[in-house]
């Protein structure tokens, strides 16, 4: 190997982006896009395309400008958890899943909490129709489902809960029984809106996954003298990073953090990561995929190092990186004696 093609110098600390830089969830998150672009009758790829290397919070505001200011926060973090939804949705609800090798018709259970963007799938599929109930005496022929539906829905009174939280009561056991007939109506209707796009998601693997050389580059650096920034709020960036056995470290800089004036490819996570390790952001290494993560970078005065492991080359080589290598296994890094740590940059 000919020293032209290998260059050194030394740094505090290092910041790290998240996702195409440590994690690759990429597949998830352009799938979560995807929905969105949909769900809006925009083009998918567009929505993609602009929407990389950004804050949600930016793109959803961009894309969907009818969401209130106090409603962005829970917005988020929904859309969040459904990249996560489809990150796990194949091993959890498809192919990937022990589950379907004992059943036909699985029952989905949903890993997370999240309204729209991720449904409660604990509904069975074959649970549609009302069950039939066994009764020990003959009753006179029951009204139809429709016309009870209809009934109930136009009743002037509606029995009150109880107030220890027993729900409501009936005097009628009949009545219970089409009010039970309802929810499970109304509960089956939601899944069957839902049910594509859900069945859709599991029938990818877009399982999170870890980079070449990132398990080996984080644990030569000390505790203590890395931090990651990224543009992911904290529910997609905790998911991502455990997922792939990454424990997020004590300075980690999400989307959300209040601190924020503004996002990639402003400096301010990377400034706001150095500043929390208690060095200065010039001193430190920026690892970075992305072309607004690296003039992110780049704009912070530290040295960034850009990998392509989710862009061509062609398409980061001009954002101002100092350095530019196939993933992190082109890095070596070092603690000196001193202090400081020695990085080895394989071109």
């Amino acid at each position: 190997m000919s020293s032209l093609n290998v260059q050194t110098f030394y740094a505090d600390a290092v910041l790290f982006d998240m996702d195409g830089t440590l994690t690759d969830s990429i597949a998830a998150v352009e799938a979560a896009w995807g929905k969105v672009a949909k769900d809006i009758g925009q083009d998918p790829a567009y929505v993609i395309a602009a929407t990389h290397g950004k804050r949600a919070v930016d793109n959803l505001a961009q894309f969907k400008p009818d969401i209130k200011a106090h409603e962005m926060d829970d917005e988020v973090q929904n859309f969040e958890e459904s990249i996560l939804f489809f990150a796990d949705a194949y091993n959890m609800h498809g192919p990937g899943s022990q589950l379907n090798s004992s059943a036909s018709s699985p029952v989905l259970i949903s890993p997370l909490s999240s309204g729209y963007a991720t449904p409660d799938l604990s509904i069975s599929p074959n649970s549609s129709a009302p069950s039939s109930r066994a009764s020990s005496f003959v009753s006179p022929r029951r009204p139809s489902f429709a016309s009870k539906l209809n009934s109930m829905l136009t009743m002037s009174v509606v029995p009150e809960a109880s107030v220890y939280g027993q729900g409501p009561q009936f005097e009628d056991s009949i009545m219970e029984e089409d009010q039970q007939d309802i929810i499970m109506f109304e509960a089956n209707q939601k899944k069957h809106v839902l049910e594509a796009w859900q069945q859709e998601a599991a029938s990818v693997d877009r399982s999170v996954r870890i980079l070449p050389g990132v398990k080996r580059m984080m644990s030569s650096i000390p505790e203590g003298r890395y931090a990651v920034a990224t543009s992911g709020a904290k529910t997609y960036a905790y998911g991502c990073m455990t997922r792939v056995g990454i424990t997020p470290p004590k300075v980690t800089i999400t989307a959300d953090d209040k601190r924020l004036k503004a996002g990639k490819p402003a400096p301010d996570p990377f400034l706001l990561a150095a500043s929390e390790l208690g060095f200065s952001a010039k001193n430190c290494v920026v690892f970075e995929d992305s072309p607004s993560g690296i003039r992110a970078g780049v704009a912070s005065g530290a040295t960034v190092i850009a990998v392509c492991t989710s862009h061509e080359r062609k398409q980061i080589e001009h954002a101002g990186a100092h350095f530019l290598v196939e993933n992190m296994e082109k890095v070596k890094c070092e603690p000196c004696a001193d202090g400081r740590l020695k990085f080895t940059v394989q071109l």
